[in-house]
């Protein structure tokens, strides 16, 4: 018997099996495949803030950037890597915005040097460009790191049910509470009005000449080299390749040649030998920012009738919840920025009743979803 089963090793799952079990919960993990085997294991997992004018995302991200630099390097130093982040424009709008982003900023910027400046080809040099203390985590490492302690289970979730006050999963596990970190692959919940926005992911480890100990982002993300000469190269690219949507096999030497097009146009990443690939599926939502908190039940919900409903300001305590069914979801590019402060808010949630911002709750996309599809 568990007090919560999280289904899900990526780092959403992995954060929160982290809080809860650090909370001393007995916490059970199934994973279909392997830890960090999808869009978490093809993430470069760069910790950097947004840079964006103005709104509840960049608020959000910028709070959880600040709490995932403390929290990878006070709990897991051996998978973080602090560095200097080199944010350059894309073009004339980029320009602009970080300009505007540099001067209302309160978090503390770094100076360039020319130095850094020479290594970049020339039209990067004409943009605009940002820099601050950051960093990049190992992935994977992390992510085990986190489940140390906890009982993983390698199998897919097939079903699960309510049963005597506990909820079944596969006939063979038993947990009080169930927290849903599956990504954007399909979940096992039929929940109408969840819907998210699935993202190909592709990330390359090469071994080239190239030393730096800066981390860029302009078109895509390139890591500081690493001892033996290696590096990443990654980005979230393809809005439109989803493995469980798509027939065709993802085109791999494509994908890694737009990876490596892109990164020569901020800088000459020399001659490079491809040593391994990383792919997966990120997750986000229509509206961009993150779901944490409890599923809304859709079938008791209509049943109690939904004209209550259908106000300009609806009351979200009004709705019917699963007993016990949580998700943590939707961080897009920003998973491992996100995670840690994302299952800090759902540990207290579910341990200490703490409320979740409204508009970060699933509840928020059924208010959406019952007044457009829901029958009066």
């Amino acid at each position: 018997m568990y007090d919560v089963a999280v289904i899900g090793a990526g780092i959403n799952g992995a954060s929160i099996a982290y809080e809860l079990t650090q909370a001393g919960k007995r916490v059970l993990v199934l994973e279909r495949e392997a830890v960090a085997a999808g869009g978490s294991g093809a993430a470069g997992a760069f910790i950097s803030p947004k840079f964006s004018k103005a709104g509840e995302l960049k608020a959000l991200i910028e709070e959880a950037f600040l709490y995932s630099l403390y929290f990878y390097s006070k709990n897991f130093p051996e998978a973080f890597h602090s560095a200097k982040l080199l944010h350059i424009a894309k073009d004339e709008k980029d320009d602009a915005l970080l300009q505007a982003f540099k001067e209302k900023t309160t978090l503390p910027l770094l100076e360039v040097t020319d130095a850094e400046l020479s290594s970049l080809t020339q039209a990067a040099r004409a943009r605009e460009h940002i820099s601050l203390q950051a960093g990049v985590v190992d992935a994977k490492a992390v992510c085990e790191s986190m489940l140390v302690g906890v009982d993983v289970v390698f199998e897919a979730l097939e079903h699960f049910s309510k049963e005597d006050g506990f909820w079944k999963l596969n006939d063979a596990h038993r947990a009080k509470e169930i927290v849903f970190a599956t990504g954007a692959y399909e979940p096992v919940y039929e929940e109408p009005y969840i819907e998210l926005r699935g993202v190909w992911g592709h990330r390359i480890d090469v071994l080239g000449s190239r030393r730096s100990d800066l981390s860029i982002h302009q078109f895509v993300s390139i890591s500081p080299s690493s001892d033996d000469g290696s590096f990443a190269i990654g980005a979230t690219h393809n809005v439109h390749y989803h493995p469980q949507k798509t027939k065709e096999p993802y085109d791999i030497e494509a994908g890694r040649a737009e990876l490596l097009e892109k990164a020569e146009r901020t800088l000459d990443v020399g001659d490079v030998k491809i040593v391994k690939d990383y792919m997966g599926l990120r997750s986000g939502s229509f509206d961009y920012l993150p779901i944490i908190g409890a599923l809304v039940d859709t079938k008791r919900s209509i049943e109690k009738g939904t004209k209550a409903y259908r106000v300009k300001k609806q009351d979200y305590a009004k709705f019917s919840y699963h007993e016990g069914l949580y998700m943590i979801n939707g961080s897009g590019g920003y998973g491992f920025v996100l995670a840690p402060l994302l299952a800090k808010m759902l540990r207290e949630h579910m341990l200490q009743k703490q409320p979740i911002a409204k508009q970060l709750t699933p509840a928020r996309f059924f208010g959406r979803w019952v007044k457009r599809y829901a029958p009066l």
